[in-house]
């Protein structure tokens, strides 16, 4: 557990972010929301890692599109009430408009609106992690490495070869760790002293003193030409007055014989690809360390089924399925299941991921797809074969070409005449959670 020689500890989660990049898939809700892996929502790899951690003191600072997100943590992550108080909690936080009101303009600007949070909880530092991205880490060890170096400023920082660091933001350092410039999405990203060829980027995870994380925000407030945001703004601003050291993720060690991970998941194609890393043995991200474990909301759905049906064989290859999942005669392989999906005799479904309490008729095709939630494929469509076809009803990521089912439209009992913009949201596909 985090405490002792660390001090009172605070974890504030990042989880406002709009994730234009996947669309449709967060149309109706927040990016941290969406959802992974069969069963889970992608905020949970990061509440998952703190309270792994022995970080029990948290606070989610949510705002665009937040319903579900709020939900879902207000049904999976509150303590029991013998553990409920001041330093046991996982709570939600809306924009507070403190200063005005207006909603988060930046990272920065979303702890500045909640800095009464960090006074009353009576920290010592302060972890600000994203909420946006898959990773597994051990919190603690990064924390230690702070205090170790007697840091103002810890920032997590990923290893990735020089060649594809381009398209992030990139950390310069000496020998030391200590970093000397932020450069983002150079043409020669900074090499890593004494490692050629590979670089650092920023993970969006950083470790804040107090006093540094206060002062540092308060003037930020006052600069009318930021953008609020930590690593365009606040960071490359304090390196040369402060510490400010980079944390080698790739040193992060767990228990169970398992090894960190990160992904950021902003794309369509990412996200994709983060799930087929889940359909691999072993698997670069696993989900099955017990002394690691992804935590999440348990529902009580029945067991996953599966079963021929209508002469048809059944044949489930290389897949990850969540509860009460059903295939009824149909192949299935390397794909994602997630809970209350039911496909049917007939199907062939190839390197998709199902969405929850998705219905697949008979005889249908779908190959490199995502269907979103409470969607109802129609017996014999084919989806992944023809791309104008598809583009004609379905969205089509440009950059992978995997098309995407966004959630059915919404479904009015009576016909109505609705006005303004909001009749948007009964004419485009999606609806729910």
């Amino acid at each position: 557990m985090i405490h002792g020689k660390y001090g009172r500890v605070l974890g504030m989660v990042l989880a406002g972010g709009k994730g234009e990049r996947l669309m449709p898939l967060t149309r109706y809700r927040a990016k941290p929301a969406v959802p992974f892996a069969a069963k889970y929502r992608i905020i949970d790899f990061a509440l998952s890692n703190m309270v792994n951690s022995g970080l029990f003191s948290i606070y989610c600072l949510i705002q665009f599109k937040s319903q579900s997100l709020h939900e879902h943590i207000g049904k999976g992550w509150q303590f029991g009430s013998a553990l409920r108080g001041r330093d046991f909690f996982v709570n939600v936080v809306p924009a507070q408009m403190w200063d005005g009101e207006r909603w988060y303009e930046g990272t920065a600007d979303a702890i500045f609106q909640n800095m009464h949070l960090v006074t009353l909880f009576d920290a010592d530092r302060i972890c600000i992690f994203a909420a946006d991205h898959v990773y597994k880490m051990d919190v603690e060890q990064m924390l230690a490495y702070h205090m170790d170096n007697n840091a103002d400023i810890t920032v997590a920082a990923y290893v990735v070869p020089s060649s594809e660091a381009s398209q992030f933001g990139c950390i310069a350092t000496d020998a030391e760790g200590r970093i000397i410039d932020f450069v983002e999405k150079p043409a020669v990203p900074p090499e890593i002293p004494g490692r050629p060829g590979y670089s650092f980027v920023s993970m969006g995870n950083y470790i804040f003193e107090r006093e540094i994380l206060e002062e540092s925000v308060l003037s930020d407030n006052e600069r009318k030409d930021s953008t609020h945001d930590f690593g365009r703004d606040i960071l490359p601003m304090l390196f040369k007055g402060y510490k400010l050291m980079a944390y080698d993720f790739s040193t992060n060690k767990l228990p169970g014989d398992d090894r960190p991970y990160w992904k950021d998941v902003g794309s369509i194609k990412a996200y994709w690809e983060a799930h087929m890393d889940l359909l691999r043995h072993p698997s670069a991200l696993s989900l099955y360390n017990q002394q690691w474990p992804i935590r999440t909301v348990s529902y009580s759905d029945p067991p996953g089924f599966t079963y021929p049906a209508n002469d048809h064989s059944c044949s489930v290859d290389g897949c990850l399925r969540a509860e009460a999942s059903r295939v009824l005669g149909a192949y299935v392989r390397k794909s994602v299941l997630s809970r209350n999906c039911v496909i049917n005799s007939g199907s062939v479904i190839e390197e998709t991921i199902i969405g929850q309490n998705v219905h697949i008729g008979e005889n249908c095709r779908l190959r490199r797809v995502i269907v979103d939630a409470h969607n109802v494929i129609p017996d014999g469509t084919s989806i992944g074969f023809d791309p104008e076809a598809d583009a004609e009803r379905y969205h089509v990521d440009p950059s992978s070409g995997l098309v995407v089912v966004g959630m059915p439209k919404i479904q009015l009992r009576k016909k109505l005449q609705i006005p303004g913009s909001y009749e948007n949201m009964f004419t485009t596909d999606g609806s729910g959670f």
